[in-house]
């Protein structure tokens, strides 16, 4: 047995109390040193942690961050997603490749650096980006990546990549990070300058019941999507009888072309945490819980001294701001790399040290949530209102936006457009508005709401951003005319393919067959029936999958069908003589004859 990694499992365990819900810091740590988390290491962290090895294997194996199988000390991860992809990644990964001798998926001959793509990586307005271990390289091409690829090689220390700062405390000490903010417009509400205590000791001046009628006062919707009413959540958590109740911030933006919680989490953190703080006081919870995806593991070291700095300022701990019984803090906990922990109840497993897999409800995480105790799950932006509400007064706060959305929204806009940021806009703003602001011209198409969201035309242009009209969790991507809306959504589709948690059929099977069909008519063998095939199927995945991600998945075949029906119908044809164009006769033939060891026969395609 190896006496090193025996010692560094048992410290580590004991670090994080042997407590066996913290299995996924254990195991990150294990990953971080030693490049895997071995057979050897899994039978040693379940021993430290009281648990079953097949409970330690199962959480290695389903995050991406993760592997049984070494890995350089050095790892590259290219970022394949859409806006990536269409401002060179592909490129980018074939340069890297070239230069280092390797093909994705492999590790240097020396074991060295390990060439990896990977799914978003929250810097889609200054794409093509690479994540080099946990250093974040941003604006690359295939010369500077042949660069990086030579550099690795000769000083192997990622940080070294860095040879310039971006803007505001992307240039802090514990950051340090090539990251620029991309801020084209600051509203009033969330990207508005903030002195931390203020809505703090406001709030705490109320009984959390007021509280709670406050936040359902200002009619505060949360912002990662869906659009909850806050307040309601809130009340609805404190309702149960419970010692014990937990509230999560939200922090792992997967969601491809969002990136406005990034740019949240590094200029105003400590907004959020007061937000984060203030929901701990309203619904009498102890603990406060950051979820932060493994792609933002560089701000870790900045937020951490930001809550070091509350605590020393009386507004986290005991007795906040001179409140007996208000004892609340809050622990950073790291994600490993899966989309799915989006979903709250997926979030929730996660922050347990299990696998991501979204939960049954009911009972819903208000009334069942992290360890079984009542838990609220709110976004980023979505706490960093509930400070706003406190600081300025709910009327404030409901003055701006629509009836039905009030306040600011953040909009993380990126694609064909001369200012990709983000921009803070009332809600009720039309999209028209919107391109104008991001200087995009020639727009064939715009997707809302990230994957998952829906892909609408010029037609729709005049449509507004609310949660009663187009709802979005932040995402907008602009496509011009020269891009092929068809391969867009395939790639969306991919992208579900990959992110999948496998649990249930529909999503996991349905997605693929859904990419497929759309993949035969991309190449010219589609035929006329292959619509409505697409369209009952989508429909059968998304009101048949157990969670958020397959219920959405379809998305991207559903408003394509809808949107851009000639898009689709100038590609498909009849068969003819009732073949099926789709078969591709030289393909099916082609195992067989490789294994009997026949030449390729050149069967015409039917």
């Amino acid at each position: 047995m190896d006496d090193s990694l025996q010692a560094i499992v048992t410290e580590t365990c004991r670090s994080v109390g042997r407590d066996r819900t913290r299995l996924l810091d254990v195991v990150r740590a294990v990953q971080e040193r030693f490049g895997q988390v071995s057979g050897e290491a899994m039978n040693l962290i379940a021993g430290e942690l009281g648990c079953h090895r097949v409970e330690v294997e199962g959480v290695v194996s389903f995050y991406a961050f993760l592997s049984t199988r070494p890995k350089g000390t050095t790892v590259i991860r290219v970022c394949n997603d859409v806006i990536d992809r269409l401002e060179g990644a592909c490129e980018v990964l074939e340069a890297f490749a070239e230069e280092l001798g390797i093909r994705p998926g492999e590790t240097t001959p020396d074991g060295t650096i390990t060439l990896e793509e990977t799914s978003f990586i929250g810097m889609a307005d200054q794409a093509p980006a690479a994540l080099v271990n946990d250093v974040v390289i941003a604006e690359l091409n295939p010369a500077t990546a042949r660069r990086m690829a030579r550099a690795l090689r000769a000083n192997r220390d990622p940080k070294k990549l860095v040879t310039k700062f971006g803007h505001g405390n992307n240039a802090h000490d514990l950051v340090q990070s090539m990251v620029r903010n991309n801020i084209c417009q600051v509203g009033p509400v969330i990207l508005a300058p903030f002195e931390s205590g203020v809505a703090l000791r406001k709030a705490v001046a109320m009984t959390p019941q007021e509280v709670i009628r406050a936040v359902k006062g200002s009619r505060l919707r949360g912002r990662g999507g869906a659009g909850f009413p806050t307040g309601m959540k809130w009340e609805f958590a404190r309702l149960p009888a419970s010692a014990e109740r937990v509230v999560i911030c939200n922090a792992d933006e997967g969601e491809p072309g969002t990136f406005k919680d990034r740019v949240i989490l590094t200029e105003r953190a400590d907004l959020m945490f007061e937000g984060l703080t203030i929901a701990g006081y309203a619904i009498g919870a102890q603990t406060g819980i950051l979820y932060l995806r493994a792609e933002y593991a560089y701000l870790r070291e900045f937020l951490e001294s930001l809550l070091t700095k509350r605590r020393s300022s009386g507004l986290l701990g005991k007795k906040i701001c001179g409140k007996a019984g208000f004892d609340f803090d809050i622990r950073i906990q790291m994600g490993a790399g899966a989309y799915v922990c989006g979903e709250e109840t997926a979030l929730i497993n996660s922050a347990e040290g299990s696998r991501g897999v979204p939960k049954n409800r009911p009972p819903f995480p208000a009334q069942k949530g992290y360890l079984g105790r009542p838990t609220v799950v709110n976004n980023v932006e979505t706490l960093c209102c509930v400070s706003r509400v406190f600081e300025h007064g709910a009327g404030w706060f409901a003055q701006y936006g629509s009836k039905g959305s009030t306040g600011t929204k953040l909009l993380s806009v990126s694609g064909d457009c001369l200012r990709p940021g983000v921009y803070e806009v009332e809600f009720g703003i039309t999209l028209d508005a919107l391109l104008k602001l991001a200087g995009a011209r020639d727009t064939a198409a715009v997707q809302v709401g990230g994957a998952s969201g829906q892909m609408v035309g010029p037609t729709e242009f005049g449509r507004t951003i609310c949660y009663d009209d187009l709802a979005t969790g932040g995402s907008i991507m602009v496509f011009n005319r020269d891009r092929d809306l068809l391969d867009i959504a395939r790639q969306f589709m991919e992208f579900f393919c990959d992110e999948s948690c496998g649990y249930c059929v529909p999503c996991r099977v349905g997605n693929h067959l859904l990419k497929q069909r759309l993949e035969h008519i991309i190449a010219g063998r589609g035929e006329p029936d292959d619509l409505g095939y697409l369209e009952q199927l989508a429909n059968v995945v998304r009101v048949s999958s157990r969670c958020g991600l397959g219920q959405t998945s379809p998305n991207p075949i559903l408003s394509t069908l809808k949107n851009f029906r000639s898009e689709y119908e100038a590609r498909v044809k009849p068969a003819a003589h009732g073949d099926l164009r789709r078969f591709d006769a030289e393909a099916a033939f082609a195992p067989a004859e490789a294994i009997a060891g026949h030449p390729p026969s050149g069967h015409a395609q039917s």
